[in-house]
């Protein structure tokens, strides 16, 4: 049995019991070892132990206080598991990821800089299914501890794509067959009006100024979400989950 350990160098800690149980299903080789807080005997908790002992990771019980010290004022459910980290995709392995994927649905995000909104923009494209999110290498927020953590173990499931020119990605990726689908509180069309159950890539801007004017030429699609208030734009997060989920409504009805 491979033996539990603590947040070593290399490894990172997820939390939740949907994160760790996630892992355990689809990446238990990369479980090192998962924590349960000692009040936890109900039936979640033992779907995660079995799953635990049957991949032969071992399971610590610890004390509930012992486990908010160490992950700090997180929703943590009482479970939490040491992981080796997903490593960074490259382009041609997002690329040789599309032909095994039946309509792949990516988020591009142009720019977005703010580490809290890059974890919550991963964590609603690992709930949508998304096959990768694609971030620019310069001027973008980066995988980091601070990403890590507001993502809560989506960063170690939902691959991100590091790219050097997002346009040239772009480019490549409607070349494969995708469509690219921009997000602008200008456009003509709601989400709601474009196709979005073929492949397809949701790109969305910067925190302040949006997609890029070249961005926007690449597009081939520009769409917005309907806003009934006084508030100009939407978070960058806020605004990826609703066209994630526009994209997952729309597959489900198809």
């Amino acid at each position: 049995m491979r033996p539990a350990v603590g947040a070593a160098r290399g490894t990172q800690t997820i939390y939740g019991l949907h994160a760790v149980r996630a892992m355990l299903e689809r990446h238990p080789q990369r479980v090192l070892g998962v924590r349960l807080a000692e009040h936890r005997a109900d039936a979640r908790a033992r779907v995660i132990e079995e799953l635990a002992q049957r991949n032969q990771i071992a399971v610590q019980r610890v004390d509930s206080h012992a486990l908010t010290q160490q992950l700090g004022e997180v929703a943590h459910q009482g479970v939490a598991a040491d992981v080796v980290p997903l490593a960074p995709w490259d382009e041609d392995q997002l690329l040789a990821a599309l032909t095994d994927a039946a309509a792949p649905l990516l988020l591009a995000l142009d720019g977005v800089q703010d580490p809290h909104n890059l974890g919550a923009c991963l964590r609603s494209a690992d709930a949508c299914g998304a096959l990768a999110v694609v971030v620019p290498r310069d001027r973008a927020a980066q995988l980091s501890p601070a990403v890590r953590k507001v993502a809560a173990g989506a960063a170690e499931s939902t691959p991100v794509v590091a790219v050097t020119n997002l346009v040239r990605t772009l480019k490549l990726l409607k070349e494969a067959g995708l469509w690219v689908v921009g997000a602008d509180a200008a456009a003509a069309k709601d989400a709601c009006q474009v196709d979005l159950k073929g492949g397809v890539v949701l790109v969305l801007g910067s925190e302040g100024t949006g997609l890029r004017h070249l961005t926007q030429q690449n597009c081939d699609f520009l769409v917005r979400l309907p806003q009934l208030g006084a508030v100009e734009s939407l978070n960058v997060s806020v605004a990826a989950g609703m066209l994630l989920y526009e994209a997952v409504r729309q597959r489900s009805v198809g």
